[in-house]
């Protein structure tokens, strides 16, 4: 890439956070602690962006130790066999004044699927220490069970306890690389 920038997540302002339904009621937010990646752009321009990102599977949070250690466990993510979550972008396409369209490949539990996902780009600023950051906020939704996290169970009244889809929602800042 001509003139390419690189642009690294600042893991102190950035969040990894996902929902899920739990019975069918409510919803269940976890967060994912740590996490790495980076851009690759043409110069200041996120247009045509190369993306690279992975997600410590370990530092999965959802405010309950047991559902948490239930999750690692080999029912869904197997973090153990599998640490790591990671995406790699096919394309970075401008689609509004501040919108783009995320496309590429995102990799859980070694199965890998193509995603599309939507970025809103917040803009670019100076910190107190002439750092230049750029915020998006990524957002998407995927099917758990398309990534082999096929766990089920039903309640004796015949309730679904976890559901399907997984709504998706990070919040990133990069910090531009001199």
């Amino acid at each position: 890439m001509e003139n390419a920038t690189t642009w690294v997540i600042d893991p102190m302002h950035s969040e990894v956070q996902f929902k899920v339904k739990h019975l069918v009621i409510s919803t269940v937010t976890g967060y994912f602690k740590s996490f790495e990646g980076k851009a690759t752009t043409s110069g200041d321009e996120f247009t045509d962006a190369q993306v690279d990102f992975s997600i410590d599977v370990s530092s999965l949070d959802t405010n309950q130790e047991q559902r948490d250690t239930h999750l690692k466990s080999a029912d869904f993510f197997d973090a153990e066999i599998y640490p790591k979550i990671s995406f790699k972008s096919s394309s970075f396409e401008k689609t509004g004044a501040e919108n783009y369209k995320l496309k590429g490949d995102l990799t859980v539990r070694d199965v890998t699927k193509p995603v599309v996902l939507d970025v809103e780009f917040g803009g670019t600023a100076t910190d107190f220490y002439g750092n230049v950051k750029a915020g998006f906020e990524v957002t998407g939704k995927i099917s758990r069970k398309d990534f082999g996290l096929q766990w089920s169970g039903v309640t004796e009244a015949g309730t679904i306890v976890v559901g399907d889809d997984v709504k998706l929602i990070l919040n990133i800042q990069f910090s531009k690389q001199v």
